[in-house]
């Protein structure tokens, strides 16, 4: 007694009811394997049943091997005819639903119950199946078995189907979320991208006025510094993705004009030799590094120094930004503080997944670094999400 669904998207075979079939995915040499795996318990389920409620005093042998015979043979003929059937109809079959599904299972798997069990009856005793057809009287008492058994497979049929259309349903349900999150991300990334902070534009123009009458040479380079970092952020913000470079100038730019605003307080080093083609995504290292201005070095009255590093180990690039400032609780708090590093995280997890880590580290005697590790790609996903 067995059955096979017929194959199609929507269906199942019976031992994938338990969870530890499910492991291996769906194929003709894997069902075919299956049902043999499924007639066998059938085969050990009648026996046992048959040993416990028959009385007859033979040992488990003598019912065990005419029963697996029949199981075998029910089993595999039932597995070829919806099978077949579904192959011979050009998956006909298969796009059936409801009623009329349910009636052709029913059928299908009756009769070959029947055959199956006049096959095996004639093969275990020697003798022509076909006198088995001599009269409906030698018929009759396989019908409610085979109806039974019929019955049986359908409800294994329906509960595999529901099975299948609740995960499909979890797994849809799973990808409009994850689409939604998608646009989200993608629009806070433009957001991000696109914004320039309106306190940095004004100090930064201010400071051209007030140095064009004084220092015009200052003022040159920092008006010069400005416009390269407008334009790499506008670069960035029209980009899926970027290169460590490119994130690299941005970041000089950036904090080119910064040191003409803040002066001798204010130095930086950057350390990326061999790396600067990894493709990466745009506008990830700003936030770092405005963090460290702004919660490190803008706090200490003599101001310090900032270094980034990058290099690649252990298939991973590795992207150190440390200061020389306040350092972690020494600095007074600031709005949005904290907040930068969990958005972070947030977007390297929707870009990366888990392979990606943000490690925060006290520096002695001051200052934090904080340090990505980004897996190596090839290619990096087409969009690139932004904090969530």
């Amino acid at each position: 007694m067995n059955a096979i669904p017929p194959p199609s998207h929507t269906s199942s075979h019976p031992l994938d009811m338990i969870p530890l079939f499910r492991r291996w995915p769906g194929s003709a040499w894997r069902d075919v394997l299956y049902t043999g795996i499924w007639n066998l318990l059938i085969a050990l389920f009648l026996t046992a049943a048959n040993m416990l409620f028959s009385g007859d005093s033979r040992g488990f042998p003598a019912f065990f091997g005419p029963t697996l015979v029949i199981s075998n043979l029910i089993g595999y003929l039932i597995h070829a005819v919806l099978s077949g059937g579904d192959w011979l109809l050009r998956g006909w079959p298969s796009r059936l639903t409801g009623l009329p599904r349910m009636l052709y299972f029913l059928t299908t798997v009756s009769l070959c119950v029947v055959a199956g069990l006049l096959l095996g009856n004639a093969l275990l005793r020697g003798i022509n199946p076909l006198r088995y057809l001599s009269g409906a009287a030698s018929l009759a008492p396989l019908l409610p078995f085979a109806l039974f058994a019929a019955l049986i497979m359908a409800i294994v049929l329906v509960s595999g189907e529901r099975r299948i259309a609740s995960e499909t349903l979890a797994a849809r349900q799973g990808e409009q979320i994850a689409s939604a999150a998608q646009l989200l991300a993608e629009a806070r990334l433009r957001a991000l991208q696109a914004q320039i902070e309106p306190h940095f534009l004004y100090n930064t123009l201010a400071n051209v006025v007030g140095l064009i009458d004084t220092h015009p040479a200052q003022a040159r380079h920092m008006l010069e510094r400005f416009i390269d970092y407008l334009r790499a952020s506008l670069a960035a913000s029209r980009a899926d993705q970027a290169t460590l470079g490119a994130e690299l100038d941005l970041v000089a730019a950036y904090l080119d004009v910064l040191g003409v605003r803040m002066g001798a307080r204010l130095s930086y080093r950057i350390e990326a030799d061999g790396c600067r083609d990894i493709a990466m995504p745009p506008m990830l290292l700003q936030p770092v590094v405005e963090n460290a201005v702004s919660h490190g070095l803008e706090p200490k009255v003599e101001g310090g120094q900032i270094v980034i590093r990058a290099a690649c180990r252990d298939a991973q690039l590795c992207i150190e930004v440390s200061d020389t400032g306040a350092g972690l609780g020494n600095a007074p708090p600031k709005p949005g503080g904290g907040v930068g590093l969990s958005n972070l995280r947030s977007r390297l997890r929707s870009v990366y997944g888990p392979g990606a880590q943000v490690q925060l580290l006290e520096n002695e005697p001051c200052g934090i670094t904080v340090r990505l590790l980004l897996p190596l790609k090839d290619t990096l996903p087409s969009t690139i999400h932004a904090p969530s």
